[in-house]
């Protein structure tokens, strides 16, 4: 299983260089005009950007780490999700200014950057740690299966509420994801290298 979720991880990194290295040319430019009208204005999707915003991340994130420390004594586990959710917004503020790709044409549009999605990385980085800390304390499989799989499927819904809204292109979202899934992944296999010492 780990040399299979280490192998997916090469390939979103695989995907999230294609996406940057080509995402303003006419093929990608014209992917992201087809996607955005399937989208855009959806009330229902919309909804779950709340979801990834920073604000509600902090504060979840807080309490996921005191519940680590006081409760479980997982220092490790602390550490763990400091680097997959903490170090990771970092990352993607980085890239986002390594890139400078503008947000797309619309009325009140925010300031910042557009690619990487943050909420798209972000989520995936959150959400599957979260799943992934869950995992480890359940110990029947069909709930660790619902477990990643709500995770999941609040991760995909988050990444199109930023289409939805207008704030990010498809190949934003597409690389959001790609690239928080390969971190996940490294500091998942950090965190397992540490724990077997």
């Amino acid at each position: 299983m780990k040399k299979k979720v280490s192998i997916f991880a090469f390939v979103t990194l695989l995907v999230f260089i294609i996406i940057a290295l080509n995402f303003d040319t006419p093929s990608f430019e014209e992917f992201d005009m087809k996607i955005r009208p399937l989208l855009f204005g959806n009330n229902f999707i919309i909804l779950f950007h709340y979801l990834g915003e920073i604000k509600f991340v902090i504060v979840a994130t807080v309490i996921i780490l005191l519940y680590l420390a006081i409760f479980k004594k997982d220092f490790r586990g602390v550490l763990f999700v400091l680097l997959t959710v903490g170090v990771g917004n970092g990352l993607n503020q980085l890239l986002k200014r390594i890139f400078s790709r503008p947000r797309p044409e619309i009325e009140d549009q925010l300031t910042s950057f557009s690619f990487p999605s943050g909420h798209a990385q972000i989520s995936v980085m959150f959400f599957l740690t979260l799943a992934y800390l869950i995992s480890k304390w359940l110990k029947n499989k069909n709930w660790k299966f619902v477990t990643y799989s709500v995770m999941l499927v609040l991760i995909f819904f988050i990444g199109l509420s930023r289409i939805a809204e207008g704030r990010h292109y498809a190949t934003d979202v597409l690389a959001g994801w790609s690239i928080g899934y390969t971190w996940f992944v490294l500091c998942v296999l950090w965190y397992e290298s540490k724990k077997h010492k």
